[in-house]
């Protein structure tokens, strides 16, 4: 029997389309998940920053993997048994200026696992310590996810290291890795590891603890420019930093051919960088925002134009802290199950207002999280007091563990770029007019000037960057490098393996070994050297050491308990 009232008639309607095999939801039915009323994907909002999370783990676990890549390449060579400055001498001298035991105090003022294992192994143990870093990086750059006990671990290994390096780590990007890492152990789950651990939401105070750091790293490398160098207050410093920066790039080669007005622009664009922009952290989401494009920019023309290390790389890490998930949403592919969807799910949620209940675990990580806070305020305070000071100083630590630092780069830059060539001979007399010196060839500092600048970073060649200090001092302030002309008299394979040529390969040992010193150039494009293939030009300024040989360096070794190359 049929109707004609129309409320019994309703039902019909979706019953017919769908005997006609007309499919789809009704009218009244609610948008799917990850999608707005239209259907459409459905955009992330502002304020939260699961995604966020994952992009600062990835970008640090980036650095840490360079930075003990480093490590395991170049440690054995450098601080290992018979490296040219043997990390087991170094802490024999600091315990015995300890009273000749491993105390409070010793591990106070070197802190390193090192003191708990078996030096005569030591090269061993450093390549221990650099894979066990490597693995842990490879994990959490590859996965997006990590825990504390992971980060914790990557952060202790790497403080290991970096104190027992000497001189080989006493660069600035050292500090600045071991506080971006110590912040990126909070930044996790004590033992959860999933890219998006519900219940442990990125911590507002880590959050701010990265801005606090990009801050203090970019107006401190302004201000001591400012203060520093007159060549950054007359604008001219452009004019000689592409050219005399320790390690230069190819571009660099152009760059330093640029008009002068480019360059003064360049000084400007520095100074607003450095000293204004990074004022924007602390106005309001648009411009934190601003701020974080702006530096990473700035960061990324630093990589094309030098080769600075991982310190660019990793001075981009607290910049992405400026970014909410919904800034860094179209970094992650969008579909049903995907990161972007999950995160989309937990934001609707929240905005039903279907919070996570308090549990003892979520109390103790905000009080953690606190306690954080309250310890980077105390630790900050000589920080800004340098900050503030007209003698303020530079890549300086006032803590053992290195949690808050002072930075800055370049407050003084050098007008003209002095090298230092290291040379043997085969000649019995060193001193005959017709001995034959053969140049020993880095792998990329400046030496043959037919060969193309490199293009490395943000891998770093810690021997390249220290023969740059060196020239512009003394080898007395620089006994390492006798050291290497000593390994260099025996052709010994661990040292040469740091350099790009050896002269003498498949041949006996040099004689003699001498340093030279010379003022390098660049030449001038479309000019008679470039037109010869040559990117730089040089002049001959003297002796850097006189030419040494075996018999010189006996006493020189056992008095630093060197361990004596043996000729191979």
């Amino acid at each position: 029997m049929r109707s004609d009232d129309p409320a019994m008639a309703a039902p019909e309607e979706p019953l017919r389309k769908r005997k006609a095999g007309v499919v789809g939801p009704a009218p009244e039915s609610p948008p799917g998940p990850g999608r707005d009323p239209a259907g459409c994907p459905a955009r992330l909002r502002a304020g939260t920053f699961w995604l966020t999370r994952i992009v600062l783990l990835k970008a640090l676990a980036f650095v840490y993997f360079v930075a003990f890549l480093v490590a395991f390449h170049q440690n054995k060579q450098l601080i290992g048994d018979t490296g040219l400055l043997p990390c087991r001498v170094y802490l024999r001298s600091v315990q015995q200026h300890f009273r000749g035991q491993v105390s409070w105090e010793t591990v106070s003022y070197a802190p390193t696992v090192l003191w708990l294992l078996d030096w005569s192994h030591m090269d061993f143990n450093l390549d221990a310590l650099a894979l066990l870093g490597l693995g842990i990086s490879s994990f959490i750059l590859v996965s997006g996810c990590a825990n504390m006990v992971l980060m914790a671990t990557l952060w202790v290994l790497y403080m290991s290291l970096v104190n027992v390096g000497q001189i080989w780590y006493s660069f600035g990007w050292e500090s600045q890795l071991l506080e971006t890492g110590f912040l990126g152990i909070f930044l996790c789950p004590l033992w959860t590891l999933s890219p998006l651990p519900r219940g442990t939401p990125t911590s507002r105070i880590v959050l701010w603890g990265y801005r606090w750091l990009i801050f203090r790293i970019m107006l401190g490398a302004g201000l001591i420019k400012i203060r520093g160098d007159q060549c950054w207050r007359d604008l001219t410093c452009m004019d000689f930093h592409y050219e005399t920066q320790p390690v230069p790039n190819p571009v660099a080669y152009f760059l330093h051919h640029s008009p002068w007005w480019f360059h003064r622009f360049e000084t400007l664009s520095n100074h607003f960088l450095e000293l204004v922009v990074p004022f924007f952290v602390f106005l309001g989401r648009q411009m934190c925002i601003l701020h974080g494009a702006l530096q990473i920019l700035f960061q990324m023309v630093l990589i094309i134009s030098g080769n600075l290390s991982f310190l660019n790389w990793l001075t981009i890490v607290p910049s992405l802290a400026c970014f909410d998930d919904a800034t860094l949403g179209f970094l992650f592919p969008s579909g049903p199950g995907s990161l972007k969807d999950q995160v989309l799910r937990m934001q609707e949620e929240e905005a039903r207002g279907a919070r996570a209940p308090r549990t003892r675990g979520s109390v103790a990580r905000y009080t953690v999280n606190l306690a954080l806070g309250v310890l980077v305020a105390w630790l900050s305070v000589p920080v800004v007091l340098n900050l503030l000071s007209p003698q303020q100083v530079m890549n300086s630590s006032f803590n053992p563990l290195r949690i808050v630092n002072t930075y800055g780069a370049f407050g003084s830059i050098t007008k003209e770029r002095m090298e230092v060539i290291l040379q043997g001979t085969a000649s019995p007399n060193a001193s005959a007019p017709d001995a034959k010196w053969e140049d020993y060839e880095f792998k990329c500092k400046p030496g043959d000037l037919k060969r193309r600048p490199c293009l490395i970073s943000p891998y770093h060649h810690r021997l390249d960057w220290l023969m740059w200090f060196a020239a512009f001092q003394t080898y007395e302030h620089n006994e390492w490098i006798i050291h290497l002309a000593g390994k260099l008299l025996a052709n010994d394979a661990q040292a040469l393996s740091l350099l790009a040529l050896n002269p003498f390969a498949g041949r006996a040992p040099p004689r003699w070994v001498r340093g030279e010193h010379y003022r390098y150039k660049f030449s001038r494009p479309g000019g008679t050297h470039a037109a010869e293939g040559k990117w730089w030009i040089r002049k001959r300024l003297g002796p850097y050491f006189p030419p040494l040989s075996f018999q010189d360096l006996k006493g020189y070794f056992r008095s630093r308990e060197w361990p004596y190359p043996k000729p191979e």
